[in-house]
């Protein structure tokens, strides 16, 4: 992007218009051309107002070309009004259904499928009067089970109230940094939760660690790759920290090394006791490493 910066009097401008805009798109762009104004990348723009990139180059494009009068101005071709009410709710529905990332996909759509053009501002402003905001889909586990995960939150409780004075809780997972869906922003109609489903399948793993639950203290394990062997090392570790303690909860998820045979059997002469969660559910160890 073209370096950007406004004089102190144009600041001072823009900030008496952003008191007396009326309408919230208004004051959006001028806080826009502002931010922008005074250092900040159109990316942090994007974070702090909501709205897509495509939409701040537009308010700063029509600043730089008309001024104040350009950017707030609404009569521009291609804006409302050329969509019929039927139409409309087609649209809205579709949108319900399918989240674009840019303006320009909407735009494309529009033109393509109703054989109507639009401007990227015409269009910004039909999805706000459509309530629609530009913001993150919701990224939840996989195979998420809420009774099960229900009856665990349940048993957990009551885990935490029973264990003895000297026991200890841990959680214990192994880290697959390489493998997870990536949340983007999107237009997204308020008050509306857009689920992205995170990827639970596993190729290669090098990190396994167990994090104590009471103080957050983290016990790590690094191997090329993680089976019943480097399992049974992590726990040792775990077991020399605690001497003390009569039981050493360790709460895990359902990976095939840690129910192998050969962790069962260390198990049975071992003061850890596995518990294992409802698939998929993340756990604190895994929110430690990402």
């Amino acid at each position: 992007m073209t370096p950007f910066t406004l004089s102190q009097e144009e600041i001072s401008s823009l900030k008496a218009a952003h008191k007396a805009a009326k309408k919230k798109r208004e004051a959006d762009r001028i806080k826009a051309v502002i931010l922008l104004g005074t250092g900040w990348t159109i990316r942090e723009v994007v974070e702090a107002l909501l709205l897509d990139d495509e939409t701040i180059r537009n308010y700063l494009n029509r600043y730089r070309c008309g001024g104040l009068k350009a950017l707030l101005s609404d009569n521009l071709k291609g804006y409302g009004g050329k969509l019929s009410k039927s139409v409309i709710e087609q649209l809205d529905n579709h949108l319900n259904q399918n989240t674009y990332v840019t303006i320009q996909e909407i735009v494309s759509y529009v033109s393509k499928q109703f054989k109507v053009k639009y401007s990227i501002s015409g269009m910004t402003d039909l999805l706000h009067r459509l309530n629609y905001t530009y913001k993150k889909p919701k990224l939840v586990p996989g195979k998420a089970d809420a009774k099960a995960q229900e009856e665990f939150v349940k048993y957990y409780d009551e885990l935490k109230k029973t264990k003895g004075a000297n026991d200890h809780i841990y959680f214990m997972d192994g880290a697959h940094p390489q493998h997870n869906s990536v949340a983007a922003y999107g237009w997204i109609k308020k008050g509306t939760v857009k689920e992205l489903k995170s990827n639970t399948g596993r190729k290669r793993v090098n990190i396994n660690g167990a994090i104590k639950i009471e103080d957050m203290s983290p016990v790590v394990g690094y191997s090329n790759t993680i089976n019943a062997q480097s399992t049974i090392s992590l726990l040792k570790k775990i077991e020399r920290k605690h001497p003390e303690a009569e039981s050493i909860y360790t709460i895990c998820d359902n990976a095939r090394y840690y129910r192998s045979k050969k962790v069962t059997k260390y198990l049975e002469e071992s003061k850890v006791k596995l518990v294992f969660l409802p698939a998929y559910e993340v756990d604190p160890m895994s929110r430690l490493i990402f």
